[in-house]
């Protein structure tokens, strides 16, 4: 490898490390922008701010558009806005630690709903890593004592988002092959954004005028907007080119530590030994379903 490719193959992965720290904060900054507006006003926001900006991007790209690409990306946004919508009121019943870790099951989720759905039947290490996960989650999830039945709304939401997530990751890989991602992108941003701005009447209220008046709400939403969802996403994209797999994936992974760590740096939340602990198993099992995968294609 010459130096200019291991320049690129640095840069691109300070970006894998950087789209997770910009997920993890975003944990806080969703935390606690929900005590000022609600949370599908919140989704309506972030994603129109995506798709403008990405639309005047791609603009180029735009202009080939067709039938499928529209009716695949309608399917993505719908997906997306549904992981955000439990995801984002999920956060509003339970911390942003928590929050940022329970999303994570969807790695573990993949390969798990890949099998009934696509056929491909998933290797030990994910049913080790499912295992993990859920043991973590229980010790996150449940107090002393408590049951199963006894987790709290925003946990049990939060999981329904890992779900969607999942779902949303799964259909991508199979409208990847003969589409342009980046179009995709723009339109689910753009079905996303529609969905929120035509639920948000119904389920928070009027508009949020008076929030908007607030430049502590507005800079949440641009920062939302911008870094959480459009820059992040070119970072992991970019990243993901020139980073090995297996690399990449401990990179991205590292957005559940985030997470939990800006919510202790800047919400004071406090995480009990108990929780500590469930939250290396659920760690550990990201890193059992993402990486292992990548390890095996490369001896093979």
């Amino acid at each position: 490898m010459n130096k200019t490719n291991k320049n690129v193959t640095f840069l691109s992965s300070i970006g894998l490390i950087a789209a997770p720290l910009i997920w993890g904060f975003s944990f806080v900054v969703v935390k606690d922008s929900l005590d000022s507006i609600g949370p599908v006003w919140m989704i309506a926001f972030r994603y129109t701010i995506a798709f403008v900006l990405l639309s005047v991007f791609c603009a180029g790209r735009l202009r080939g558009i067709n039938l499928k690409s529209l009716r695949r990306g309608a399917v993505l946004g719908v997906f997306l806005f549904l992981a955000y919508f439990f995801q984002t009121v999920g956060c509003k019943y339970t911390t942003a630690g928590k929050n940022a870790f329970l999303t994570t099951i969807y790695v573990v989720l993949v390969p798990l709903l890949g099998w009934p759905l696509f056929g491909k039947k998933p290797g030990w290490h994910v049913a080790l890593a499912a295992l993990l996960c859920l043991s973590g989650i229980g010790l996150i999830s449940l107090g002393n004592g408590e049951s199963l039945f006894s987790m709290n709304l925003g946990d049990i939401l939060t999981l329904v988002c890992g779900v969607f997530y999942a779902l949303h990751i799964l259909y991508m890989s199979r409208c990847n092959e003969g589409e342009d991602a980046l179009v995709l992108t723009v339109i689910q941003f753009g079905v996303a954004a529609v969905l929120g701005w035509c639920i948000a009447p119904f389920y928070d209220g009027a508009f949020p005028f008076a929030a908007l008046q607030s430049l502590r709400v507005v800079f949440s939403m641009l920062f939302l907007g911008i870094f959480a969802s459009l820059v992040a996403f070119v970072l992991q994209n970019v990243g993901l080119k020139y980073v090995p797999p297996a690399l990449a994936s401990l990179f991205l992974s590292l957005e559940a530590v985030f997470g939990m760590a800006s919510s202790v740096i800047f919400l004071h939340e406090k995480i009990s030994p108990r929780a500590a602990v469930g939250c290396t198993l659920i760690f550990s099992s990201i890193l059992l379903a993402e990486v292992v995968p990548q390890l095996r294609k490369k001896t093979a």
